[in-house]
């Protein structure tokens, strides 16, 4: 079936907006890093989810990286990391030599789990080795359920770093994912909701912190005439381009969110008759942006596994993946500790029973009937 149109799981979708932006950038000849679209993509996401301030950066993970230097995270220090989500989460703990905990997710949410958070902080402060930031990941579009995971970190005086890389424009009781934390990171990867191409955005309510990571993302350069430089920097700073694609791409972000619950809700519809299809639930403290459509498949109720749909979408040119592969699971991290909800491993069971849906914009609603025909099919 390779002659079929191939069906991605989630494609960049663009609006046509974004060229006047990208041609206003060649047209003064502000091509290089920094620029007009740069300043006016951070004060618009920065508007957009109500927040004091934004860094426009290269990617998601440099976000993340400049929230850990920016609390001081060093050697030997300990951070702990939502498990079930994306390697770049965690990478830049390591990026500063310090050593991740990971935390397992609950079922309502599929996000962390606070009775995990709360056993791992217990014991860790008893230890005298309370960690310096708790990364909370909000997974597939949906946040965490902050007022139960704040409440413990407020109780030990941990700042949290809000991984909001799935899910800008997602909301936890009236507040918008990304401003719940210290700081708030957002992607604009290829696969995002939104896209810059490749991209992200720091946020948080403190400016003058920064204003430190906008030095630090452009190689930390001093206020001398020479290039001078006392500490250490990066190269992490969006380009005026590519910042002129998320102006674009911004003005349609709603209507996206839109569009990717009414794919959720067509699977959910059209598939509810088969028991053993149980999908991510939508919690009420919160509504999801639904940026990937995912489902566990109950063994108790079938014979079909994740791996048998994923092989069958396939053979019809149609992308499907796996959940996560929890970051406990990864050999990278294979010597770290990692804190279960209530001695289960939700993690690992829904990396194990997961399955991530095409939920492209780009999709026709013909395209989706015969994804799900194909699923009917193979149950």
């Amino acid at each position: 079936m390779a002659d079929r149109e191939r069906i991605y799981l989630s494609s960049p979708h663009m609006s046509g907006l974004e060229q006047q932006y990208i041609t206003e950038a060649f047209d003064s000849n502000w091509v290089a890093p920094l620029g007009k679209n740069v300043d006016s993509f951070e004060e618009e996401i920065a508007s957009y989810v109500g927040i004091a301030g934004a860094v426009a950066l290269s990617s998601g993970t440099a976000a993340i990286h400049l929230a850990l230097i920016l609390l001081d995270i060093s050697r030997d220090d300990i951070v702990f990391c939502s498990s079930l989500t994306f390697i770049a989460s965690a990478n830049p703990i390591l990026y500063q030599s310090a050593t991740p905990v990971f935390i397992d997710s609950e079922p309502d949410s599929w996000n962390m789990s606070p009775v995990a958070l709360e056993q791992a902080l217990t014991e860790y402060a008893a230890k005298g080795k309370k960690p310096k930031a708790v990364i909370i990941v909000n997974l597939y579009g949906q946040s965490a359920d902050y007022d139960r995971l704040k409440a413990i970190c407020d109780a030990y005086e941990v700042p949290i770093v809000e991984d909001a890389a799935e899910s800008l424009g997602a909301t936890y009781k009236q507040q918008m994912s990304g401003t719940l934390g210290k700081f708030g990171i957002f992607s604009f990867n290829g696969n995002k909701i939104i896209t810059t191409s490749g991209g992200g955005m720091l946020v948080s309510e403190d400016l003058s912190l920064l204003e430190k990571a906008r030095f630090y993302a452009t190689q930390a350069r001093d206020q001398a005439k020479h290039y001078q430089h006392s500490q250490l920097g990066y190269n992490y700073r969006l380009s005026n381009i590519l910042a002129g694609i998320g102006r674009g791409q911004l003005q349609i972000l709603n209507e996206r969110i839109v569009q990717k619950r009414n794919i959720f809700d067509y699977y959910q519809n059209e598939l509810s008759t088969i028991q053993s299809i149980q999908f991510m639930p939508e919690t009420s403290f919160g509504k999801s942006t639904r940026w990937l459509t995912t489902a566990w498949i109950d063994p108790k109720q079938s014979s079909v596994s994740v791996s048998d749909i994923i092989t069958h979408l396939e053979t019809y040119n149609i992308e499907s993946r796996p959940v996560w592969k929890p970051l406990h699971l990864q050999p990278l991290f294979q010597e770290c500790a990692y804190y279960t909800h209530q001695e289960q491993d939700i993690s690992a069971t829904l990396f194990n029973q997961g399955i991530c849906l095409p939920s492209d914009t780009n999709m026709s609603l013909q395209q989706q009937e015969f994804i799900v025909q194909q699923l009917k099919d193979i149950f």
